[in-house]
């Protein structure tokens, strides 16, 4: 046996390959992690959090662990992922609640059981079939441990089974959740597993009871930050919220259409830049954005220092 582990470890050396610079590379992606969930909870507001719409779906199928993956490897400090749960109660990654749009399958999610949804291939973004298959959730958090951020979007009907999950694939610390329900319901539902699920509400700012809605959980939850909405500039609100917030909450806002952040969107960022993703960091205050440009946002804010 030492005959055969001698040449094996010096295959590794030659190779470039160790065992430690393995734990060392698993520990710096964990080390990663635990920052970007450190800069939440401070409120960090020196640099920009990315966060990437069903992972690098441009690239690779929606909510795909290979979709993930691409995220991860851009460097992006969290990826958004949409749940749907089986006919035999398997929560998977799907943002539709049919198979129609992103598989070669038909019919609901949740009328189907996941011997059927396992066998089926994903679609790209131009419906094309591709080799990738749909991902368990449990599949895509043990794929994410340790390397990003994890924000479960359509999650909270199926908060039980989602948070056995996670205590199962140890990455309670490593999720977001978000949501539109009052102060109250969020207690009721998320009560106990806030000093570990970190819980965002999102407000539309178009809404006459936004203001009332911030205050509410400014006072009771002192959430981590919130996810504004705005249709257009002639919103007045969303530049009075950041002296509201400041110190309390960063402000997150998504950059995915036009109508969810007063037309400052990737289209316009395409454009120009400081138009789009610029005139939300600098004008009104953002310190999260959610693209669909993943890659395109990393490298403006890389150029102004706003992100490593």
């Amino acid at each position: 046996m030492r005959l055969l582990v001698i040449p094996f470890l010096f295959l590794l050396v030659c190779c470039g390959v160790t065992p430690k610079d393995k734990t060392n590379s698993v520990q710096e992606s964990s080390d990663r992690v635990t920052r970007i969930r450190q800069k939440l909870i401070d409120r960090d507001k020196s640099t920009v959090i990315v966060v990437a719409h069903r992972g690098d779906w441009r690239n690779f199928p929606e909510n795909s662990l290979e979709a993930l993956d691409n995220a991860v490897k851009m460097g992006v400090d969290v990826v958004e992922l949409d749940v749907q749960m089986t006919k035999d109660s398997v929560i998977i990654l799907m943002h539709d609640g049919t198979l129609d749009r992103t598989t070669t399958g038909k019919g609901r999610v949740s009328e189907q059981d996941w011997a059927y949804i396992s066998s089926l291939k994903l679609r790209n973004g131009c419906s094309i079939k591709t080799i990738h298959k749909v991902p368990t959730l449990e599949e895509a958090l043990l794929h994410a441990k340790g390397k990003v951020m994890v924000n479960l979007d359509k999650a909270d009907r199926y908060f039980e089974q989602v948070y056995k999950l996670l205590e199962k694939t140890g990455t309670t610390k490593q999720v977001i959740m978000k949501g539109g329900k009052s102060v109250e319901d969020v207690k009721l539902l998320y009560g106990d597993y806030l000093d570990e699920v970190i819980y965002m509400p999102i407000v539309n700012l178009d809404k006459s009871n936004a203001r009332e809605q911030i205050q509410q959980f400014k006072t009771d939850l002192q959430p981590v930050a919130f996810e504004l909405l705005f249709a257009n500039d002639s919103n007045k609100l969303a530049k009075e919220v950041i002296s509201m917030l400041e110190g309390h909450s960063l402000i997150w806002y998504n950059t995915l259409w036009d109508t969810m952040a007063g037309g400052h969107d990737d289209d316009m960022s395409l454009e120009d830049p400081d138009k789009g993703y610029g005139y939300l960091v600098d004008s009104l205050g953002a310190r999260i954005i959610q693209t669909d440009r993943p890659q395109m946002l990393l490298d403006y804010l890389r150029q102004r220092e706003l992100h490593n």
